[in-house]
C-alpha cells in the first residue's frame, strides 16, 4: 500500500465529474463493455483495459433506474463513479423521487474510502441537496457514516453543474457504499453523478468460532525488556460477551479484555486463587453490532492506555506481562467473531500463525477468513414508522405465534399489534416502564400481562408470543428475562395483518394510549417461519413506512458520557440526560460548579463566617473542598498545643510528615489563587540546637528542603530574631542555636507561598542528656482572592484586550462582572473560519450570548427590568455544551436554547480572543470588566491592561454595588481591591455589621460608659465651665437595644448628668416598659409607660426610643409606635455616663429608682446603641481603648439572637472583668503542652484554612502516632 496515496487532489479532470464525451476518453481506451440486466437491476463490468487503467469487477445496484447507465472506473487505486450517456441527460435518476431510493456501489473488495463528491444530473434540474452515506462489508448490516459522531447528513448540491466534495473525517473501510437521498431540488427530481476517492486496503483476518478457539503468542525465552508494549487489533461480533484478549504475567497475575453486555472491560486477576477480578475500566458500547471496532492496548511502565475506536482510558498496572493470546482456556465466554490485523509490538500475529511460526499456537476452530452471518435488522426511527406483515394463513393451526428481537433505550413503545377476527377486538404488546406488557381489548380491556424488566438497556432482547388452545404465553430472552401466562376466555388469532412498531392508521384513542416505539428489531418470525426482510424492502412482502431496513441505527449517547464531574448519564432514543445530584455541579452536562471559587466570593454574596465548599477552578477538574471561611477582619490569638520531644539516646532524629485534609491539586490551586498565605512554625528548645541539625520541607509535592524558620525569608538560614537583631545570643541568627539551658523559642509565620504548605519536619540534636524540644505547626491559612478583583477599565470603544484562542470545543462556560454607563458594547468575541462565540450588551437592558458551531447562528437573550448601565456591578454567566446554551444575568431566571439533537457540536475557533471589543474595532465596550473566567481559568486582565493603550488596570467604585451589604448603620469604605464595612458607628459587629453584640448579665454586673470628662473638654480652651457643660447637652436621643429577661422590676439602661438629671429605661413591676426622663433637677421625673405587656417573659424584645426636644416615641418589637410629650424644656444637660446593669453611684436617684438600680440586672442585653455610641460593643470588643469600666462578670453570648433557644448560653465565650481593658496574655518560658487544641482564624480579610494530620517517623521504625492539629 505504500505506493498508494489516499488524497487525490489531482484525481479529477477539470472541475466537474465527466459527462458523456468529456474527461477521460473511454471510447479510445475501453475495448468492450458488458452489461447484464436482471430483475430490473443493472450492473456492468469493463473488460480489457489498457494503459494506466486498472479496471476491476464492480457492481452497481439501485432502488430503480431512470433509463441510463452507471459506470465505474478505478485508476491507480482511485475510484471514480460517473455517468456515461447512452441517451438523454447523464447521471442516476430513479423512476420515483422519494426517500426510499438508494444507490449502491460494490467496490469488489474492502477499500479505504476517503472522500465522496456529488454533482447533479447533466443538463437537468435534478440534484440532491442532502444525503446519507451507508457502508457495509457484505451488502447487509449497513452502518451509517456520521460526522462528529452526531451529524448523519451530508450537504449536497445547489445546481446541476458544480461539484461538492466531502472528505471523510475518518476514512471508511468497506466493500459496499450506499447513498440515500434525503432532499433534492423541489423544481426537479433526484439526480446524481457520484465520485468516490480511496485506496486499496489489505488485512489479515482470523475467525474464532468458540469451542476454545484461540491464538496463543509466547515470547522468546530469556531476558527481555521493551520501553513500551502495544497490542492493536480490530474485531467484530454479533454476541455481546466473550474474552477478546488475555495476558499473563509472573506469579499468576493476569489481565483480560472481555466483552460484557457489548462493552469492553479491562480486568486484573491477582493470582489464580483470586476470588473476583479487579475491574480497572470499561470502554465502548454496542460493540456486538457486527461492525469492525478498533482496539489498542498500550503499556508503558505501570501505565496502560486502552483505546476503543476513538476513546481512550488510562489506568495503572502493578505488573509487566509477558504472554499475550486471544483466548485463554475453555470458558463459557468464548468469543464468536472475527479479528483483523492483530499486531503485537509491530509483529503481525495472524500472519505468523498462517506461516506456522513456533511462537504462535492455533487452538480450536480457527479459520483465516471472516465468515459473517447475515442478520437483517429494522430501525424504527420515529412516530410514523411501522411494518405490516400478513397474518396467519388458513393452513396454520388455530392461534398465533410471533417471535422477534428488539433493542431500545426508551422505557415505552408499541412493539406489535393485530386485530382479532371479525373486528371483535385488538391485541397490543408494548413496553411500559421498561417492562413488556400485553393488553387485549374485547368488550372491554382485559387485565394486563407483564413480563421482563429493565428492557430499555440497549441490549437485544428476544420476545416469543404464542397463543394456542386457550393458553397465551409471553417469553422474554428464552425465559431468562421472565415468562408470563394467561388464559383468555376467547380464542386469540390474527387472520388479517400484523403491525410491528406502530400502525398505518391509529385512532386518536390509540395514539394517546401508547408511546411510539423507537429502536431496532431483527429475527422476526410468524408461525415459526423467518420473515424475509429483504423482500419487504423490495415491496414484495407486506408494507412499511419510515423504516431503515438492513441496519440498526441505535446510538449510545452515553458512551462516551457527555456528563461531566461524575454526573450520571441516562438516555432515550433521541436525547441523553445528566443527573447532577450530589456532584456539586449543575447544568445540562454537570459542567458548572454550584460553589463559589473562594471565600471572597462568598463574602460578597452576603455570607458570614462558616464552613463552605469552594471550587477553586470552577468547572475545571479539581473537586470542591470544604474549608472554613473567616469573613471578618478581626485578629484572634488562640493558643495551640506544642508537641514535646524528650531525649532519646537511640534516636538521632525525629521526623514528622503532615497530611492535609485537601487533595494535593486542591491545596496548590488554593494557594496559587490566594493573595496571601501563612502557616505558623514554632520551635521551643532547651539545650537543643536548630541549625544545622533541623530543617523542614515545604512546597509542592513532597516539598523542598528549607533551612529558614518562621518570620524569616527563604534561603536566609535565619529565624525571625536574626532579621530583627534581637536573638538571645547575637552571635547566632536563631535563639535555639545558642544552646541555652533555659527554655527559648524561634517562632513566626511562614508567608512565602512557594514554600507552603509545610510537608514534613526533621528535628535533630535531641539525643543529648538534658535536651528537650517542642514544636508547633499551625494550620495553613490563606486569605483573599487575587482573581476576584482582577479588572480592567476600557475607556474607548476602539480599545480591547486580546488573549490566545479560547478552546471550548465541547463545553464552554464564561463568567464575569461588568459595570458601565454605556448602552451597548461587545464584552467578548472569538472567531473561527465559520464558527464564533460572542457576548455583548445589545441595549441598556439586554445581554446577548451568540455562537455558531456549524448549525447556523444561535442566540440566547436575557432582558432586565432595570437599566444595566447604572455604573453598578452586574454578573454574567454563559454556558454552551452539546445539549444546550444558557445565559444568566445577576439573579434573573436562566435563559436557555436547546442544541440540535443531531447537529454539529464542536466549537472550532482560531482567532485571538478579544475582550472589551472586536477585531473590527467596532461596537466596543466602555466600562469595567472584572473576574473574567473561561472554563474556570481567570484571565489576568490587569497585567494585559498595563501594556495596552486605551485600557487601564483595576476599576474603583465598588460601594455603589456592594454598599447595601453593610447593615445596621455600617459604612461602606472603598479599597483598591474591593471594599469593607466600617462598623464603628454601629452597635453590631461582623463583616457586614450584621452580628449582634450580646452579653449575659448577673446581678453584680455593671458596664459604665463615661462621656467626656469636663477637664478633657476644657484643655486648651478658655471657655467658662458653664459653656463646657453645654457641649454635652442633648436636645435629642436615638436609643435602641434588645433584651431578654424574667426579672421584674429591672433597670435596663441609665444615663446620668452632672446636673442631677437622668434618663432611665426599665421594666416596672407590672411587666411593662417604662421610660423616665428627669430633665429638670427641681421637678419630679416624667414617666412614659408603654402599653405593651409581659415584656419580662424570657423572650427577646427590641426597644427603640427617639426624642426630639419634648417629643418622645417608644416602639417595642415591631408593634405600633407610641408617642409622648414632655413638659420640661427638652434639654438633657451635661450628660455624664451611661450604665448597663447595676448602678453603683445612686445618690442622685429617686428612692424607688435607687432601690431598683441596686438590684442589678439578670438577663441578656444586646446591640445597645445610644446616638452614635455602642457602649456594650465597646465593653466586649474594645475595652482596652474605650472609656468603659466593667464590674462583675460579663459574658459575651449569642443570647441576643432571635434563634437562640437558651437565653443565657455562652458561645465563643470571652471573660473580661475586674478592671478597665481587662485582658491578659500567656507568660513566657516552658511551652504550654496542655493548651487548648484549636484552629484559629488569624489575619483579616476572608481567611480559609486547612487542617493537617501529623505522622511521626523514626529512621528505622514506622509511624506510630497521628493526631489532628
Amino acid at each position: 500500500m505504500s505506493h498508494y496515496q489516499c488524497t487525490f487532489s489531482n484525481a479529477r479532470v477539470g472541475n466537474k465529474l465527466p459527462p458523456r464525451g468529456a474527461g477521460f476518453s473511454l471510447r479510445d481506451r475501453v475495448r468492450s463493455l458488458v452489461i447484464w440486466e436482471a430483475l430490473g437491476v443493472q450492473w456492468f463490468r469493463y473488460l480489457n483495459a489498457i494503459h494506466s487503467f486498472l479496471l476491476t469487477r464492480t457492481y452497481f445496484i439501485s432502488s430503480n433506474l431512470h433509463g441510463h447507465l452507471i459506470h465505474h472506473l478505478s485508476i491507480n487505486g482511485v475510484f471514480f463513479l460517473y455517468s456515461h450517456l447512452s441517451a438523454g441527460a447523464g447521471g442516476w435518476s430513479p423512476l420515483i423521487s422519494d426517500k426510499y431510493q438508494w444507490l449502491e456501489v460494490d467496490l469488489g473488495e474492502r477499500t479505504k474510502i476517503t472522500a465522496v463528491a456529488t454533482q447533479g444530473r447533466y443538463g437537468s434540474s435534478d440534484w440532491l441537496t442532502s444525503y446519507l452515506l451507508m457502508f457495509s462489508d457484505t451488502g447487509h448490516n449497513w452502518k451509517q457514516y456520521r460526522q462528529e459522531d452526531s451529524i448523519g447528513s451530508f450537504p449536497g448540491n445547489s445546481n446541476a453543474d458544480n461539484v461538492v466534495q466531502y472528505k471523510l473525517q475518518q476514512p471508511a473501510i468497506a466493500r459496499f457504499l450506499r447513498l440515500i437521498p434525503l432532499d433534492w431540488n423541489p423544481s426537479g427530481r433526484i439526480g446524481l453523478r457520484l465520485e468516490t476517492y480511496g485506496c486499496p486496503y489489505t488485512s489479515d483476518v482470523v475467525s474464532l468460532n468458540g469451542g476454545s478457539s484461540s491464538l496463543v503468542y509466547r515470547l522468546s525465552p530469556g531476558p527481555w525488556q521493551t520501553s513500551k508494549e502495544v497490542v492493536s487489533l480490530k474485531f467484530k461480533t454479533l454476541r455481546n460477551s466473550g474474552i477478546l484478549l488475555h495476558a499473563e504475567g509472573q506469579q499468576g497475575v493476569s489481565l483480560s479484555l472481555e466483552l460484557e453486555r457489548g462493552k469492553l472491560q479491562l480486568l486484573l486477576r491477582q493470582g489464580k486463587t483470586s476470588p473476583e477480578p479487579l475491574h480497572l475500566t470499561s470502554l465502548g458500547s454496542l460493540l456486538d453490532d457486527q461492525h469492525w471496532h478498533h482496539v489498542v492496548l498500550e503499556q508503558k511502565s505501570a501505565h496502560l492506555n486502552l483505546t476503543v475506536d476513538k476513546n481512550t482510558e488510562r489506568v495503572q498496572l502493578p505488573k509487566i506481562y509477558n504472554i499475550f493470546f486471544i483466548k485463554p482456556d475453555a470458558s463459557s465466554k468464548d468469543l464468536h467473531g472475527c479479528i483483523e490485523n492483530l499486531l503485537y509490538n509491530g509483529f503481525n500475529l495472524i500472519e505468523l500463525a498462517k506461516n506456522s511460526d513456533h511462537q504462535v499456537t492455533v487452538r480450536g476452530n480457527v479459520t483465516f477468513s471472516c465468515a459473517e452471518p447475515v442478520s437483517v435488522a429494522l430501525t424504527f426511527p420515529g412516530p410514523q414508522s411501522f411494518l405490516q406483515l400478513p397474518g396467519t394463513t388458513a393452513s396454520s393451526p388455530g392461534g398465533v405465534s410471533v417471535g422477534f428481537q428488539f433493542r431500545t433505550w426508551n422505557k415505552g413503545g408499541l412493539l406489535f399489534t393485530f386485530s382479532l377476527p371479525q373486528q371483535e377486538g385488538m391485541v397490543w404488546l408494548y413496553l411500559s416502564d421498561a417492562r413488556l406488557r400485553l393488553m387485549i381489548h374485547k368488550s372491554g380491556l382485559s387485565p394486563a400481562v407483564f413480563s421482563g424488566a429493565a428492557l430499555n438497556d440497549g441490549q437485544w432482547h428476544a420476545v416469543d408470543f404464542t397463543a394456542r388452545r386457550g393458553r397465551l404465553t409471553i417469553s422474554v430472552d428464552k425465559g431468562e428475562g421472565g415468562i408470563a401466562h394467561a388464559a383468555p376466555s376467547f380464542p386469540i388469532t390474527a387472520e388479517t395483518q400484523l403491525f410491528f412498531g406502530g400502525k398505518s392508521e391509529f385512532s386518536e384513542e390509540c395514539r394517546n394510549l401508547f408511546e411510539t416505539f423507537q429502536g431496532c428489531m431483527r429475527l422476526l418470525t410468524v408461525e415459526n417461519q423467518r420473515v424475509d426482510l429483504i423482500k419487504v424492502q423490495q415491496r414484495l412482502l407486506g408494507n412499511y413506512s419510515q423504516l431503515q431496513i438492513d441496519m440498526c441505527g441505535i446510538i449510545d449517547r452515553c458512551s462516551p458520557s457527555r456528563c461531566e464531574h461524575g454526573g450520571r448519564c441516562s438516555q432515550s432514543w433521541t436525547v441523553f440526560h445528566c443527573n447532577c445530584s450530589d456532584t456539586g455541579y449543575s447544568g445540562a452536562t454537570c459542567h458548572s460548579s454550584v460553589y463559589e471559587q473562594s471565600c471572597e466570593a462568598y463574602k460578597h454574596n452576603g455570607n458570614t463566617s462558616g464552613h463552605f465548599y469552594i471550587d477553586v477552578d470552577g468547572s475545571g477538574p479539581i473537586k470542591p473542598q470544604l474549608v472554613y471561611c473567616n469573613m471578618t477582619g478581626d485578629t484572634h490569638r488562640l493558643t495551640h498545643a506544642f508537641t514535646p520531644l524528650r531525649p532519646s539516646p537511640a534516636v538521632s532524629q525525629h521526623s514528622v510528615h503532615f497530611d492535609y485534609s485537601s487533595q494535593e491539586e486542591q491545596l496548590l490551586a488554593a494557594i496559587s489563587q490566594s493573595e496571601h498565605c501563612e502557616q505558623e512554625l514554632s520551635y521551643h528548645c532547651r539545650k537543643s540546637q536548630g541549625s544545622p541539625f533541623s530543617w523542614w520541607l515545604g512546597g509542592p509535592g513532597q516539598g523542598r528542603v528549607q533551612t529558614y524558620w518562621g518570620g524569616a525569608h527563604p534561603g536566609s538560614q535565619q529565624c525571625a530574631c536574626g532579621l530583627q537583631g534581637d536573638c538571645v545570643d547575637l552571635q547566632h541568627y536563631c535563639n535555639c542555636d545558642a544552646d541555652r539551658l533555659e527554655w527559648t523559642e524561634d517562632s513566626g509565620l511562614l508567608t512565602h507561598k512557594d514554600t507552603l504548605p509545610v510537608r514534613s519536619l526533621v528535628l535533630g540534636d535531641i539525643q543529648r542528656p538534658g535536651s528537650e524540644a517542642a514544636y508547633r505547626v499551625g494550620p495553613l491559612r490563606c486569605h483573599g482572592d487575587k482573581n476576584f478583583w482582577n479588572a480592567a477599565f476600557f475607556d474607548k470603544e476602539t480599545s480591547y484586550l486580546h488573549f490566545p484562542t479560547f478552546h471550548g470545543e465541547l463545553s464552554a462556560d464564561i463568567s464575569f462582572l461588568f459595570k458601565t454607563t454605556g448602552s451597548s458594547g461587545v464584552f467578548l468575541e472569538n472567531l473561527g473560519i465559520k464558527d464564533f462565540i460572542r457576548i455583548e450588551l445589545s441595549s441598556s437592558t439586554q445581554v446577548v450570548f451568540s455562537f455558531d458551531v456549524g448549525n447556523g447562528p444561535l442566540e440566547v437573550r436575557v432582558e432586565s427590568s432595570v437599566p444595566l448601565n447604572d455604573n453598578r456591578w452586574h454578573r454574567v454567566r454563559a454556558e454552551r455544551n452539546v445539549k444546550e446554551a444558557s445565559l444568566r444575568l445577576d439573579e434573573l431566571a436562566v435563559a436557555t436554547q436547546e442544541a440540535p439533537t443531531d447537529g454539529h457540536f464542536h466549537l472550532q475557533l482560531n482567532s485571538q480572543l478579544f475582550i472589551g471589543g472586536t477585531a473590527s474595532r467596532q461596537k466596543g465596550f466602555r466600562g469595567c470588566i472584572r473576574s473574567l473566567q473561561l472554563n474556570g481559568v481567570t484571565l489576568d486582565l490587569e497585567e494585559r491592561a498595563k501594556i495596552t493603550p486605551g485600557v487601564q488596570p483595576g476599576c474603583p467604585g465598588h460601594c455603589s454595588s456592594y454598599g447595601s451589604l453593610c447593615q445596621n448603620h455600617g459604612r461602606c469604605v472603598e479599597r483598591a481591591s474591593g471594599f469593607q464595612c466600617d462598623c464603628s458607628l454601629s452597635a453590631y459587629a461582623g463583616v457586614f455589621c450584621q452580628t449582634e453584640v450580646s452579653a449575659s448579665f448577673k446581678p453584680g454586673t455593671s458596664v459604665s460608659y463615661t462621656f467626656k470628662e469636663p477637664y478633657e473638654l476644657s484643655r486648651n480652651s478658655s471657655a467658662l465651665p458653664s459653656s463646657i457643660y453645654s457641649e454635652m447637652t442633648l436636645r435629642a436621643e436615638n436609643i435602641s437595644l434588645s433584651f431578654r429577661t424574667n426579672q421584674s422590676p429591672a433597670l435596663l439602661l441609665y444615663v446620668s448628668s452632672y446636673y442631677r438629671e437622668y434618663l432611665a429605661v426599665l421594666i416596672n413591676k407590672h411587666d411593662k416598659l417604662e421610660v423616665r426622663y428627669k430633665l429638670d433637677s427641681s421637678r419630679d421625673a416624667e414617666v412614659l409607660r408603654s402599653s405593651v405587656r409581659n415584656v419580662a417573659n424570657g423572650q427577646l424584645h427590641t426597644v427603640t426610643i427617639k426624642r426630639l426636644t419634648d417629643s418622645v416615641s417608644v416602639q417595642v418589637k415591631t408593634l405600633h409606635q407610641e408617642d409622648f410629650n414632655l413638659t420640661s424644656d427638652g434639654e438633657f444637660n451635661a450628660v455624664k455616663s451611661l450604665v448597663l446593669g447595676r448602678v453603683h453611684e445612686s445618690d442622685d436617684l429617686d428612692p424607688d429608682l435607687a432601690k431598683l438600680a441596686s438590684l442589678g440586672f439578670t438577663g441578656c442585653l444586646s446591640v445597645v446603641h445610644f446616638n452614635t455610641m455602642s457602649p456594650l460593643k465597646a465593653a466586649l470588643l474594645h475595652s482596652d481603648t474605650s472609656p468603659v469600666i466593667i464590674t462583675g462578670p460579663l459574658v459575651q453570648s449569642n443570647c441576643g439572637s432571635a434563634a437562640s433557644t437558651n437565653p443565657y448560653a455562652a458561645e465563643n465565650t470571652h471573660h473580661l472583668s475586674g478592671k478597665k481593658g481587662g485582658s491578659g496574655s500567656a507568660g513566657s518560658g516552658q511551652p504550654l503542652i496542655n493548651a487548648i487544641r484549636t484552629d484559629s482564624a488569624l489575619i483579616g480579610g476572608t481567611v480559609f484554612f486547612f487542617k493537617h494530620t501529623s505522622l511521626y517517623r523514626e529512621p528505622s521504625s514506622p509511624c506510630f502516632a497521628a493526631f489532628c492539629c
